[in-house]
């Protein structure tokens, strides 16, 4: 048995970036920031605040909640599974992108929350 899962609560970094496929197939990618604050530790060294950028996609019906509510700084509450996808760039050099596809997404900022879960009625994986 194996598992991939992710959950994720952050600020989403710019507005996310719709495309319409097709009349019934939509997908979202946006970025979310999750930070990591700063400490000391026992013997006095200073660790700094961190923070993490990643890549969510999200389909269908999760991807047209994003369009409608989702925007720059909102904080939401992402939960999905780990992508990563192989490249060549247009010097032919290898490259390597980390998503996370969304399954569950909820807002939590107070100004447009949905008040609950925003999940698709079906996936197209």
């Amino acid at each position: 048995m194996s598992v991939n899962k992710v959950i994720l609560i952050g600020n989403v970094g710019k507005e996310p970036d719709v495309r319409h496929l097709d009349r019934s197939v939509v997908v979202a990618n946006m970025v979310l920031a999750t930070t990591e604050r700063a400490y000391t530790l026992q013997n006095g060294t200073q660790v700094p605040e961190r923070t993490e950028w990643h890549n969510i996609v999200l389909w269908g019906g999760l991807a047209e909640v994003a369009e409608k509510y989702v925007h720059k700084g909102d904080r939401i509450y992402i939960e999905g599974k780990i992508r990563t996808n192989t490249y060549e760039d247009q010097n032919g050099i290898r490259r390597y992108r980390t998503e996370i596809l969304a399954e569950t997404m909820e807002m939590l900022s107070s100004k447009g929350a949905l008040g609950g879960d925003a999940t698709p009625s079906a996936a197209p994986f």
